[in-house]
C-alpha cells in the first residue's frame, strides 16, 4: 500500500479495508515501517523496535475493531512481555516484564499490530521529550519544537503518518500537550475508566491515566470502547458508560452551557495566540449554537500547582528508589531534574505527604460546584506555542543543585531546598508553559484537547475542554462536532 493512500485512512478505516480483503495486515505493516525508516530519523519518535512479533502478529488470525492496524505502545506503563520497559531512563537497563499490561492487552485484543515503543522523558516527569537516554525527540510541524510530552514520542509519530493512533497516558497533561503540539485529538479518560493492572492498581495516585493519541474522534471513541472497564483486582469499579463511546459520539451533544478562560491559573502570562484561540473557539461554540461565556471555578491554581508537584516529588522519590534496588543503578545515572525531584520527595514526611493528597477533595469539590451550573469548562492546553526544542535546567539552577545533590539527603538538603522558595521558582518555570492541565489529573475528572487554531507561524494550537467525572460521552459528542464544523484531518505535517 502507498503511503499516500495509507495517511488518508484513519485506523477505523484501514481496518474496514483489511476486513474487505483490500489490503492485508502485512502490507499495512510494510507502509507503517517504510514510513518510520523514512521519518524516525528526523524526529526520533519510536525508540525500541518490535518487529519480530509484529511480523509474527501478521501472521496471526486476529479479531477487532483495529484488526490489522499498525499501532505503537508508549515506553512506560504499556509493558509487553519480554520487551524491556525503559521509562526512558539509563538506569532501568534493559529488564523487560514478564507479562503485559493489561492495557497492552486490551490493545492486542483490539486487533493491533504492536511493532515498537515510542519515547517518553524519564519516568515520564515532563512536557518535553528529550530523554538523555534515547535523545531529543521533534515535532513533526517544526524540527526545533518539542512535540510536548510525556506521551511525545506518541504524537511525534501519528502526526508523521507512522501510525493512525497510537497509546499515550496523562499524569499531568501528558495526553493533551503532546495532542495539542502535534495538532492531534487526545482524549484523557476519568480516573479508573481504565486499567492501570496489573502492574499497578493507580498511577500516580490515581492522577494519570491510559489512552490514545488519534487524528480522528471516532478512532478514540472506539478505542475507549476496547480498553475501558475494570479487570480482577483493580481498586474500584466506576460505573460503565451507558452505551458504546462510538455510538454516544455519533449523537449531537445539544446545547451546551460552557464556562471558559484563558488566565494562567498560576498568574504566569498566556502567548497573545493562545487567548486569540479560545476566543475564536468560543465564536466557533456560539456558532454551533451553544452557550459560552467567561467563568472559571473558585479554585487557588498555585495551590493546586504546589500540590501536583509534592505528588511530584514523592512519586518521583518512590519510583527512583524503586529502581535503584530492582537495578542496582547508582544515583548518577539518573538526569539532574529526575535527582532534584527525588531529593525533594525524600525531604517529605509521610504525613506531609498525606496533607498535600489530602488537598485534592477540595478541588475537586469545587470544580464539582462549578459544573452545576456549566457543562464543561475550556482553557488552552498551553500557555505558548509548543517551544523550542533543547531546554534545561537553568545554568545557575545546574550549577547550584549539583554541590547539593551531592551532600545527599541525609544533612536535609531537601527540606533545605523547599523552605527556600527555590521549589516555588522551579515549579513556575515547569509549568508556566503548560499550567492548564494538572486540574483535571487533580481532581479524576475526563479532558480533552482539540486542533482547533494554528499560530502565526503555522504551529498548533489545542483547545482543552474539561467535563464532570465519567462524562467522555460528552466531550466525544462534542468533538466530533467540532470535526464536521472545522475538519482537520487532512492538515498534515510536510515532513
Amino acid at each position: 500500500m502507498k503511503f499516500e493512500d495509507y495517511v488518508q485512512h484513519d485506523a477505523l478505516g484501514l481496518a474496514a479495508l483489511v476486513q474487505g480483503r483490500e489490503v492485508s495486515a502485512s502490507e499495512l505493516l510494510d507502509t507503517a515501517l517504510a514510513r518510520c525508516e523514512q521519518v524516525n530519523p528526523q524526529i526520533n519518535a519510536v525508540t525500541i523496535p518490535m518487529h519480530a512479533q509484529a511480523q509474527a502478529r501478521v501472521d496471526e488470525t486476529v479479531s477487532g475493531p483495529f484488526a490489522g492496524v499498525p499501532f505503537l505502545i508508549k515506553d512506560i506503563g504499556q509493558h509487553y512481555a519480554g520487551v524491556p520497559t525503559t521509562l526512558g531512563s539509563r538506569a532501568t537497563r534493559d529488564s523487560a516484564p514478564r507479562e503485559h499490561a493489561e492495557i497492552t492487552r486490551r490493545f492486542l485484543a483490539s486487533g493491533v499490530t504492536i511493532f515498537g515503543k515510542t519515547s517518553t522523558p524519564e519516568l515520564a516527569l515532563k512536557g518535553v521529550t528529550e530523554p538523555q537516554r534515547f535523545g531529543i525527540c521533534r515535532n513533526p510541524w517544526n524540527l526545533q519544537r518539542t512535540p510536548g510530552g510525556s506521551s511525545g514520542g506518541a504524537a511525534a509519530a501519528v502526526a508523521a503518518g507512522i501510525v493512525p493512533m497510537a497509546g499515550a497516558s496523562d499524569g499531568g497533561g501528558s495526553i493533551r500537550i503532546p495532542s495539542a503540539c502535534c495538532a492531534l485529538f487526545g482524549l484523557r479518560p476519568s480516573r479508573g475508566r481504565v486499567s492501570a493492572g496489573p502492574q499497578s492498581a493507580e498511577i500516580w495516585d490515581g492522577a494519570s491515566s491510559e489512552h490514545v493519541l488519534t487524528r480522528s474522534v471516532r478512532d478514540s471513541a472506539a478505542m475507549l470502547d476496547a480498553i475501558q472497564g475494570a479487570d480482577a483486582g483493580a481498586p474500584f469499579v466506576i460505573a460503565p458508560p451507558t452505551e458504546a463511546y462510538l455510538d454516544a459520539m455519533r449523537r449531537a451533544p445539544g446545547r451546551l452551557r460552557i464556562g471558559y478562560s484563558t488566565r494562567s491559573p498560576i498568574g504566569t502570562e498566556v502567548d497573545p495566540q493562545c487567548v486569540a484561540a479560545i476566543e475564536d473557539a468560543a465564536r466557533l461554540l456560539r456558532d454551533l449554537g451553544h452557550q459560552v461565556e467567561a467563568a472559571e471555578p473558585q479554585i487557588d491554581g498555585m495551590q493546586l500547582a504546589r500540590a501536583y508537584l509534592h505528588m511530584y516529588f514523592g512519586q518521583t522519590s518512590a519510583t527512583v528508589a524503586q529502581i535503584r534496588v530492582e537495578t542496582g543503578a547508582a544515583a548518577g545515572e539518573f538526569e539532574l531534574e529526575t535527582r532534584v525531584l527525588a531529593l525533594l520527595g525524600d525531604s517529605l514526611s509521610a504525613g506531609e505527604y498525606v496533607s498535600w493528597r489530602r488537598q485534592w477533595n477540595g478541588f475537586a469539590r469545587a470544580l464539582g460546584a462549578y459544573f452545576q451550573q456549566w457543562d464543561l469548562y475550556m482553557t488552552p492546553v498551553l500557555a505558548s506555542p509548543p517551544v523550542a526544542v533543547g531546554g534545561a535546567l537553568p545554568l545557575w539552577q545546574q550549577v547550584a543543585l549539583k554541590p547539593l545533590l551531592a551532600l545527599g539527603a541525609g544533612l536535609g538538603v531537601g527540606a533545605l531546598l523547599r523552605r527556600s522558595g527555590l521549589v516555588e521558582e522551579m515549579a513556575v518555570d515547569s509549568l508556566r508553559h503548560v499550567p492548564f492541565t494538572q486540574l483535571s489529573n487533580l481532581t479524576g475528572t475526563p479532558s480533552m484537547s482539540v486542533p482547533l487554531h494554528w499560530s502565526g507561524e503555522g504551529l498548533p494550537l489545542g483547545t482543552q475542554f474539561i467535563a464532570p467525572f465519567g462524562r467522555e460521552d460528552r466531550l466525544l459528542q462534542l468533538a466530533a462536532q467540532l470535526e464536521s464544523a472545522r475538519p482537520w484531518f487532512d492538515k498534515r505535517p510536510t515532513i
